[in-house]
């Protein structure tokens, strides 16, 4: 995706500032809206590739801004706001942001999130052109057609749930996905049950897929709120 459009939403001036100033530095080019009104209406009138969020702005809350454009777009967004609790993370991400960077931040990281989330929109866009039924990364593929997933062209004999929750990663490669966005995906609910069987499945999926305990190179934990599919390039 050459120079993608980023829609900045941010009320803070000096922040603002800061992130165009980032973007303009890398050659991205980018839109920018002071409050969530705009933001909404910027999203739906130039269709922007990736919305840069902050949840506390002057008219709204950040996250019914979430809640607006996710009834009509898929685009990426992520939010950029100095609430840092897990509660707050974890809401925003069900409403439907795709990842979420505490203030204060490093202008690296923020760069870094946002080729991830490039790199993934890229991804699944090629995917959906060209019709295709195998995902790969890196050393990893999953043949969703004939339901078989393979590491460096040896197939991985997982269990049912652990195919389930491989496949639910892998289509939303670079997304982090909450506890209850995967137990509801998966069991169709959620329940304090179903969050700890989850961490039972992903500890033995983990096993077969990465090349060590301490050196995840698949699956990132984000802990208190979920996990994330890396995109691993080789």
């Amino acid at each position: 995706m050459n120079n993608p459009v980023v829609l900045v939403t941010e009320d803070d001036a000096p922040v603002r500032n800061l992130i165009v100033t980032t973007l303009k530095t890398h050659d991205y080019r980018y839109l920018t809206a002071a409050n969530g009104a705009e933001a909404v209406l910027m999203a739906s009138s130039h269709n922007p590739d990736v919305l840069f969020l902050d949840l506390g702005l002057p008219d709204m809350d950040g996250i019914d801004v979430i809640r607006q454009i996710r009834s009509w777009s898929h685009m990426p967004i992520i939010v950029i706001s100095a609430r840092s609790d897990d509660a707050d993370k974890i809401e925003a991400l069900d409403a439907g942001a795709d990842d979420y960077l505490t203030k204060p931040f490093s202008v690296e990281e923020l760069l870094a999130r946002l080729r991830v989330t490039i790199r993934r929109l890229t991804l699944t866009g090629g995917e959906k052109g060209a019709d295709r039924s195998v995902y790969t990364n890196g050393k990893l593929t999953i043949d969703y057609s004939a339901g078989v997933a393979r590491l460096d062209g040896e197939e991985l004999k997982l269990t049912s749930m652990e195919y389930k929750l491989l496949c639910l990663l892998a289509r939303n490669t670079g997304k982090v996905l909450t506890h209850t966005f995967i137990t509801q995906s998966i069991w169709g609910r959620s329940w304090e049950n179903d969050v700890a069987s989850l961490r039972v499945f992903m500890t033995t999926l983990r096993k077969k897929i990465e090349p060590g305990p301490d050196a995840p190179k698949y699956i990132q934990t984000h802990i208190g709120i979920g996990y994330r599919m890396l995109k691993v390039d080789e």
